[in-house]
């Protein structure tokens, strides 16, 4: 059993039920506007910012979001020109990024072993900064989700019909978009570049396979975040591997299980 007195555990802890915030408020959206493969994106985009982090003394979230934003802004400008399609956009610069963050980690920087931490992050290293930055972080996804969330759901729904409703689509849509950038930035401490996804997507699709209403589906997906997380710490101090990918592990073995229970249930009915 994991020493709760220890003050890095306790730290852990808090992180996680603050992401599992994060993962019912926002990773819900991701799942129903269909913005899995951005997330991810945006998360891998965030590596050449943490590498140079430390090497030009600035604070690491703060290159990171520096990174995201840059991001966004380029996909939003490809993606305008109409000779490209989104997805394909997105998968370009998320090569583009990684490939950059390689070759500052490993030729100009040289950062070794450090590449681990950027890239799968440490929930039993943080810091007291990095849990008040994600409270914030979930602070601020609640109140965006109270202003623009039945915009979101219209746009996602019928953008045209939303629009002719009068509706303001697309600046709810900038709005999940920097949403969605500020809870990956939050999120690289405790889960890394490349594990973003498995807090803010995986339990949110999880739970979407059983078809609640949204409240209820943000209220589950907080509730599994918060035990799968729970259990990754547990796990990772147990075998002594890192909780990020103990996460994951745990992440995928809830989504299929749940997966063959509802396809199941299907057939039978």
């Amino acid at each position: 059993m994991p020493d709760l007195a220890a003050p890095y555990i306790q730290r852990g802890l808090v992180e996680i039920l603050l992401l599992a915030v994060l993962a019912g408020v926002l990773g819900t959206w991701i799942v129903l506007r269909r913005l899995p493969f951005y997330t991810h994106a945006i998360g891998t985009a965030t590596f050449p910012g943490l590498v140079v982090a430390g090497p030009w003394g600035i604070p690491a979230q703060l290159a990171a979001l520096a990174c995201a934003l840059g991001f966004g802004g380029a996909l939003e400008r490809l993606s305008r020109t109409r000779r490209m399609d989104a997805d394909a956009a997105t998968g370009l610069l998320l090569v583009a990024a990684l490939a950059i963050g390689v070759v500052l980690a490993s030729d100009v920087y040289h950062s070794g072993a450090g590449v681990d931490r950027l890239l799968f992050g440490s929930l039993i290293a943080l810091k007291p900064l990095d849990l008040w930055l994600t409270a914030v972080a979930a602070v601020a996804a609640v109140a965006f989700d109270a202003a623009a969330g039945r915009a979101w759901l219209a746009g996602g729904f019928d953008e045209d019909g939303a629009r002719a409703a009068g509706v303001r689509t697309a600046l709810a849509d900038r709005m999940l978009l920097v949403a969605v950038a500020i809870a990956v930035v939050v999120s690289l401490d405790a889960v890394g570049a490349l594990l973003v996804t498995v807090v803010l997507i995986v339990p949110a699709a999880t739970v979407r396979l059983l078809e609640p209403p949204l409240r209820t589906q943000q209220l589950a997906t907080t509730g599994l975040a918060a035990v799968e997380g729970l259990a990754a710490i547990w796990l990772a101090d147990a075998v002594d591997v890192g909780a990020g990918p103990a996460l994951a592990v745990i992440g995928a073995l809830a989504y299929a299980a749940v997966a063959v229970a509802t396809r199941r249930e299907a057939a039978i009915a």
